[in-house]
């Protein structure tokens, strides 16, 4: 069992950066893929960013180049750097952990999810 607690969600200006955290229980985080969810107004759960435990990473198109995943096995902690942020990219974050090695990038295929964290993009 994996408990997933997300943080560092807010209000930023249009441009602007944020960094999202997701603080995992357990002595077994390095073995887990790790991902980064999003849920919009009106919209599905979409699919964000992937990082496996050796640190290869995955990113949707709509955040490529402007969103890094990167983890920290140590302390169980995996970030998601938000830069050049726009009022589309708001949404309800969630971190999710996968057991398997796969970099996947469907909702069903996680097996643990946080709470969520709230990020809105003002214009």
């Amino acid at each position: 069992q994996v408990q997933l607690v997300d943080s560092g969600g807010g209000l930023v200006q249009a441009g602007g950066s944020l960094r999202l955290s997701c603080a995992a229980s357990g002595r077994t985080f390095s073995r887990y893929t790790m991902g980064w969810f999003r849920l919009a107004p009106g919209k599905e759960r979409e699919f964000v960013a992937v990082i496996s435990g050796s640190h290869n990473a995955f990113y949707a198109d709509s955040v490529k180049g402007r969103f890094t995943i990167s983890r920290d096995n140590a302390k169980n902690t995996v970030y998601l750097q938000m830069n050049s942020l726009k009022p589309e990219d708001t949404a309800v974050y969630y971190c999710a952990a996968d057991r398997s090695i796969l970099l996947r990038t469907t909702t069903g295929e996680y097996d643990f999810w946080g709470q969520g964290t709230q990020v809105t993009v003002s214009s």
